[in-house]
């Protein structure tokens, strides 16, 4: 009986112990999992991934932050801007546009009603539109131009365009990437081929199995071009493990892979500002992070008030690397003007030639407490799966014991026979 628990467990602790190192090192189970995730993960009708892209269940909030200039006549004399951020207003999604002006006939009208480079109005007006009296005397000649301004005016509750998506059916890699937007596969804004690509997804999915050595791709049509976004740190949002991708500073620097970007060619302001008007419509707008974050120290002592910080100003996303599922996430861009004295507009005074932030905004979102335990069923049992070839060797292992101890206690007997077998029959 002893002798057959013995090769026993030494035969089974060999095969365990060969069996599982054979499984982990041809990546069984890992593969069977990463099969399953890649078939699932599909843009098809019906399906849960479907609709969860389609009506994401995860609010996003929009805040509003606004620059309250606290001295107009002095900046008219050429003195430097002091801001004093005010907010966050907090809304939901949006979009904003812009209006183009006319110069000729603006001018007149700002001396008729005498108008100031600077107004004064609510937060609400700014952002969801008020009727201008400029503005409506300009509709009067030109019905396409509307009387109201506002930063995000008539575009509250809509999208931002139409795309095309690919499924991910063929690769997985290609899971929600844009094929088309407004029924164009490329741009046609910048001054060369690769500036004017469409790349990768909308930024609200990512494909699944991320690596951190991967680049990732989005194309936020709100900065009219593409970016890329890189890893930056592991995280952990509500017990779910993630990767930290962030926005590079090369994004917006002033360097040679940036050139097409640089508009009129070759006026390129500097590092960590777009010039994007050329997308709004002519109007003079400039975008970059909050407080001028990541950009040329020049854009930040130009004006009073800014305080740049990576906490605050930073934008991420935390992505869970199986599921490619966004766990959180902040968007932020800054909304400037460049604004300069202008002979024909009395109203510029002898203000600095600059770009001068109006408002900045935070996109931000944050998975809850519900999808975060749904998402850590799933995860939990393809770490069971995955893990299996360890369990198998862990077993190994410990018929590995058993034997060692079997034989040890054999040992033992054995010594103890020999000294009895040795000892005399008959003691005298």
């Amino acid at each position: 009986m002893g002798r057959c628990c013995f090769y026993t467990a030494g035969t089974l602790s060999l095969l365990l112990l060969v069996t599982g190192v054979t499984l982990l090192v041809a990546r069984v189970f890992q593969k069977a999992v990463d099969q399953t995730i890649e078939k699932n993960m599909v843009l098809r009708n019906g399906t849960e991934i479907f609709d969860s892209w389609e009506k994401p269940p995860l609010p996003v909030y929009t805040q509003f932050y606004f620059f309250n200039v606290t001295n107009p006549e002095e900046i008219l004399r050429g003195e430097i801007p002091r801001l004093e951020e005010v907010g966050p207003y907090t809304y939901t999604v949006i979009e904003w546009a812009q209006v183009r002006f006319l110069r000729t006939l603006i001018e007149a009208m700002l001396k008729a009603y005498q108008q100031k480079l600077f107004v004064t109005h609510t937060v609400d007006e700014l952002l969801w539109g008020y009727k201008d009296e400029i503005l409506s005397l300009i509709h009067a000649f030109r019905s396409d131009i509307s009387p109201y301004f506002g930063l995000f005016y008539e575009k509250n509750g809509t999208n931002d365009g139409d795309y095309v998506f690919l499924t991910g059916e063929d690769n997985y890699l290609n899971f929600t990437k844009i094929v088309e937007w407004n029924g164009k596969t490329s741009l046609n804004w910048w001054a060369t081929d690769e500036c004017n690509m469409i790349n990768g997804t909308d930024g609200d999915s990512f494909h699944p199995l991320i690596t951190k050595d991967e680049v990732l791709y989005v194309f936020p049509s709100d900065f009219c071009r593409s970016v890329y976004i890189t890893f930056s740190d592991f995280e952990s949002v509500q017990g779910l493990p993630a990767f930290r991708y962030k926005v590079p500073a090369e994004i917006l620097a002033n360097t040679s892979d940036n050139a097409g970007f640089c508009l009129p060619e070759g006026k390129c302001l500097g590092s960590g500002v777009l010039n994007v008007s050329i997308c709004k419509n002519g109007a003079p707008i400039i975008m970059s992070f909050p407080h001028f974050y990541q950009a040329d120290e020049k854009f930040v002592s130009a004006i009073h008030g800014m305080h740049p910080n990576k906490e605050d100003h930073e934008t991420f996303v935390d992505i869970n690397p199986l599921t490619g599922i966004i766990l959180r996430a902040s968007k932020r861009f800054q909304i400037n003007i460049y604004v300069r004295k202008l002979d024909d507009f009395i109203e510029t005074g002898d203000i600095r030639t600059m770009v001068f932030p109006v408002m900045y905004l935070n996109e931000s979102v944050l998975v809850d407490k519900e999808t975060a335990s749904r998402l850590k069923s799933v995860i939990n049992t393809t770490l069971i799966i995955t893990n299996i070839p360890y369990i198998i060797m862990a077993l190994g292992v410990f018929f590995g014991l058993v034997f060692t101890w079997l034989a040890c206690r054999g040992q033992g007997s054995m010594e103890e026979g020999t000294a009895d077998e040795r000892a005399p029959l008959i003691r005298t």
